[in-house]
């Protein structure tokens, strides 16, 4: 079996509730659990026609197919007189299943021989206690009681190879755990795992006693002649190194490697030889099981990083480059996976059976796809186009129509386009796509030099270099483990210094009866590394919670602490964080640029080192401020050098502009919707659970292809608008929305206010309008005296419900031409729980009512249009908002937009498993008091929220049918 710690597989056993036997294939689901919920759309882009292959048995795992493909090894527990795994041969020709292993003992790791001779196997038959032991555990079993464990890394275990016909052979012949072996593709040589050196040196007495309690410790990679002979060790590491096998070429060796502490595992790639070792995962969680694709181009991997007892499938190239790639979506164990030797198939061994055992499944491999998600070259036949053809992207008519939307969407929101993320190749295909619209309607180009285009540039973000490194008295620390640079640091070289421990690092001005706070009284910091706690006091009153929350932010301490003369800042978690990662995420992405100070991230192990090096305890140190108790900063002692390489990333977006002249017109009405979503892969943005699908492509289809689908239409039907519009129609597709309305504001920044109002009468927006169910929402009624009637007015003939909001300030484009001095009106359907997550798909809109809104927004538009004069703007108050810097605590309400100007706030739904779930809460609910403050819109929501603790219970009620319900609610961590 390719094997996880012992450590690992008792701390999942008892989280799952496994039983001894159960955990025999590593942490898989218990017998007893609930069958695993799935979602088989975010697998189906990579997987197809899933199913389970193996039925008989108790359960079984590890299954390897033959050079040919023909015929599958694996192992199972299905014969009465023996409780451990066997060997068996499944023939894909016949259907037959046949033991190839002796029958008794414990038996582990097959491989069928590429030269055909036979198979190859880990094995205890050869034990004279064997058979007592499977007595042993038959009866222990038959009396009703579990083990919580029970593979021990016996070093009975030896690896066999068995002819037809012929009694296995011993070819390792080594006392010590012997297993894991792999052929190579030639058949010469194998591969396998050994803690054999274990047992053949003296040890000290600090490792005779770790291999009484961890024998895996001490395994590493061995590489043998296929007679057993030429034994040479392959790698020597503290930890576990295991799971090998040969590249396809026979030239590398890929494994996973553990750290010495055995809580955590890489995959790393090898050469044969010995040399050239690489990591090709830095996940910093579990990794393993690694295989190779056939075309020796990626390989496949097993990870828990979405959740200790969850381990999913993903793939990452074999130069270890790119980011990796999620393959499965099932909560529970996904693992061991192996390709068929064409590589269109894909077994690996799951839990996803009725009973939660653990069974080996197949599944068809989509090649052209893994290689996109990769961004590796395409090899082969291209598959079968999964968008509209070009022709019926373009095949629409002349009135607004709900056929017409969709085809639009399904373009917009195919996986072609990734997403559209700003400045991205999917951009790109959306942006050609609607200046084509926009060119064969014959409408003027209105973008830069006489094309469709207005581009801008934007700081994309950070991105780590390759020159990171930090050293404490000399001594190198890890980067991703130890420590990470924040992606507002500064980067350079910083000669060793001092450094300082400076609390929380906070600095907060007396108000009312809150008497100030001052983490850097007294201390000198100047031309010292400050070492500070992340956030805030967590146990002190709420009002001063709510007081230092404001100062709580990072740029805020970076900026603090460079005021006071500081050569840079190290900011810590601290053991007595909720947060569930120590080491604050390296999130480039979106970051507007950084600040003139090195700033980085340490973890609690090391930070706990060096208190303890300065006779301090970090935890009793953090607890004290915690409960409102002042303590003074105090010298670390710990000289401390860095180089910080990171380096600013900057791209370029586009929006889209086209315009329908109207002769002898001095107005422009504008009417526009964002075209750009968030991409491929994390975002920042992304609201996809952990788990659920947060590294695959966002494909926004309501948000916001039905609105981009919606300006091409009223393009197309404004075109043929008969004579009698007095105002000419700017049609424009924004990008950089989601990064914050950034094509809209590069637009708007170009004119002066009183040029612009010149120019511009007023402007449409549609965001998210796929989603009619309950009204549709107007939003900016506010922004000018006429809405109202000619809503009313224009709405009587399309009689959609409707609900209308008076706020101008919206976080959509509209705000970019309401600040700029016209009216602005949006259209809006109303958050749903796909919202920013890659289930927003087109399948889920409702084209007959986003027909609807298109219909309204036409009227609205040569209402508007037939007026030479623009509508009289109505200037707001921006509406005051709770200083919320630094929220972190997480309710998982999702506000439903759609509510109107009610008192209270209304949600539409609720994150699944989130504490508002849990709580009790439901769609629907109109949320009137949370913690004992009343709630009367969204911002005194915020500000109730930015009150609380992370898991402390408070009230909440809310009115749900007109009844007054008080329930209980624990707020989660954010991150």
């Amino acid at each position: 079996m390719r094997r996880l710690p012992l450590s690992l597989l008792i701390a999942a056993c008892l989280s799952s509730h496994a039983t001894a036997h159960e955990m025999s294939s590593h942490a898989m689901p218990s017998q007893s659990a609930p069958a695993p919920s799935s979602d088989p759309a975010a697998e189906a882009g990579l997987l197809s026609q899933t199913r389970q292959l193996i039925l008989s048995g108790k359960r079984s795992g590890e299954g390897y197919f033959s050079a040919d493909g023909r015929q599958m090894i694996f192992q199972s527990e299905r014969e009465p007189g023996n409780p451990f795994f066997q060997m068996y041969l499944l023939d894909f020709d016949t259907g037959e299943t046949t033991r190839v292993s002796p029958g008794s003992g414990k038996t582990t790791c097959g491989w069928i021989d590429p030269r055909g001779q036979g198979v190859m196997f880990s094995s205890t038959h050869a034990d004279p206690n064997a058979r007592a032991q499977q007595q042993a555990e038959l009866d222990f079993r038959a009396a009703g009681k579990q083990r919580r464990y029970s593979w021990d890394y016996d070093p009975h275990y030896e690896i066999y190879s068995a002819a037809p016909g012929q009694p296995p052979q011993n070819l390792s012949k080594s006392w010590g755990y012997d297993a894991e072996g792999a052929y190579s593709p030639d058949g010469s040589q194998i591969v396998f795992a050994s803690n054999r050196q274990a047992y053949t040196r003296k040890l000290p007495p600090d490792e005779a006693k770790r291999l009484e309690i961890d024998p895996a410790w001490f395994m590493d990679l061995y590489i043998m002649d296929r007679d057993g002979g030429n034994v040479r060790q392959l790698t020597q590491v503290p930890g576990y190194d295991g799971g090998p096998f040969f590249s396809p070429d026979g030239q590398r060796v890929v494994f996973r490697r553990f750290n010495a502490e055995g809580d955590k595992a890489e995959i790393w790639s090898i050469k044969t030889d010995g040399s050239d070792s690489r990591q090709l995962t830095r996940l910093n969680v579990l990794s393993w099981a690694p295989y190779y694709h056939p075309s020796g181009d990626y390989l496949i991997f097993a990870t828990n990083q979405h959740g200790f007892g969850n381990f999913e499938l993903y793939l990452v190239d074999a130069e270890g480059k790119q980011k990796p790639v999620r393959v499965t979506h099932t909560e529970g164990f996904d693992g061991l996976p192996v390709f068929s030797p064409d590589g269109q198939q894909l077994s690996w061994t799951s839990g996803r059976t009725a009973d939660s055992s653990s069974q080996i499944f197949i599944a068809k491999w989509n090649d052209a796809e893994a290689r996109r998600r990769l961004g590796l070259p395409a090899t082969g036949a291209a598959p079968a186009a999964t968008t509209p053809a070009p022709d019926e992207r373009f095949s629409t008519g002349t009135t607004v129509s709900a056929a017409d939307l969709r085809r639009r969407v399904e373009y917009l929101a195919s996986p072609a386009l990734e997403g559209r993320m700003t400045g991205s190749a999917g951009e790109k295909l959306a942006t050609d796509y609607a200046a084509e619209v926009f060119r064969r309607l014959g409408l003027q180009a209105a973008g830069e030099g006489k094309s469709y285009f207005q581009d801008f540039r934007f700081t994309a973000g950070v991105e780590l270099g390759t020159s990171n490194q930090l050293q404490a008295k000399g001594r190198p620390l890890a980067l991703h483990t130890d420590w990470l640079p924040l992606s507002l640091s500064a980067s350079g070289k910083i000669d060793a210094s001092e450094v300082v421990f400076a609390g929380y690092g906070l600095r907060a001005p007396a108000n009312g009866a809150f008497k100030g706070y001052d983490s850097y009284v007294h201390l000198d910091v100047k031309d010292k590394w400050v070492m500070v706690l992340r956030y805030w006091p967590e146990q002190v009153d709420e009002a001063a919670q709510q007081e230092l929350k404001r100062y709580s932010a990072l740029h805020y301490k970076l900026m603090l602490a460079r005021e006071q003369g500081a050569k840079g800042l190290i900011v810590v978690s601290g053991p007595n964080s909720p947060d569930k990662a120590d080491l604050i995420p390296f999130r480039g992405q979106g970051t507007a640029g950084s600040a003139s100070l090195p700033a980085i991230s340490l973890s609690n192990n090391a930070a706990t080192a060096w208190f303890k090096a300065a006779g301090q305890d970090l935890q009793a140190i953090q607890t004290r401020p915690d409960s409102g108790e002042f303590v003074q900063g105090f010298d670390l002692k710990q000289p401390l050098s860095a180089n910080l390489d990171l380096r600013k990333t900057e791209g370029q977006g586009r929006n889209v502009l086209a315009k329908l002249n109207v002769p002898g017109a001095t107005r422009t009405l504008v009417i526009g919707a964002h075209l750009d979503h968030l991409g491929k892969g994390p975002h920042p943005s992304s609201l996809a659970a952990k788990g659920t699908g947060e590294a695959l492509i966002h494909f926004g289809a309501d948000d916001n292809a039905s609105g981009s689908a919606g300006v091409l239409e009223l393009a197309e039907a404004l075109k043929g608008q008969p004579a009698g519009l007095k105002q000419n129609i700017l049609f424009a597709l924004w990008s950089g929305e989601e990064m914050g309305l950034l094509g809209s504001n590069h637009f708007v920044a170009q004119y002066a206010e009183a040029e612009f109002k010149q120019h511009f009468s007023a402007y449409l927006n549609m965001d998210m309008v796929g989603r009619l169910d309950k009204a549709l929402v107007l939003q900016g009624t506010g922004s000018s005296p006429v809405w109202t009637e000619l809503i009313e007015k224009h709405n009587l003939a399309v009689g959609l419900p409707l609900t209308l909001q008076q706020s101008a300030y919206l976080p959509t484009d509209a705000t970019s031409f309401y600040l700029k001095g016209i009216p602005a009106l949006s259209a809006f359907t109303g958050a749903h729980k796909e919202y920013h997550t890659p289930a927003d798909t087109p399948e889920k809109l409702n084209y007959e009512g986003t027909a609807q809104i298109v219909e309204l927004l036409r009227r609205l538009a040569v209402g508007l249009a037939s007026n030479p004069e623009a509508p009289a703007y109505t200037r707001q108050e921006p509406p005051r908002q709770a200083q919320s810097r630094g929220l972190r605590v997480y309710l998982g309400t999702i506000p439903d937009y759609a509510g109107g100007d009610i008192k209270g706030m209304p949600i539409s739904g609720v994150a699944p498993g989130g504490p508002a779930e849990q709580a009790g809460l439901k769609a629907g609910d109109l949320i009137v008091e949370l913690n004992g403050k009343g709630i009367e819109n969204i911002y005194d929501y915020t500000y109730a929220i930015d009150t609380l603790t992370i898991g402390k219970s408070v009230s909440i009620t809310v009115l749900r049918q007109g009844q007054r319900l008080t329930l209980s609610i624990t707020p989660g961590a954010r991150n």
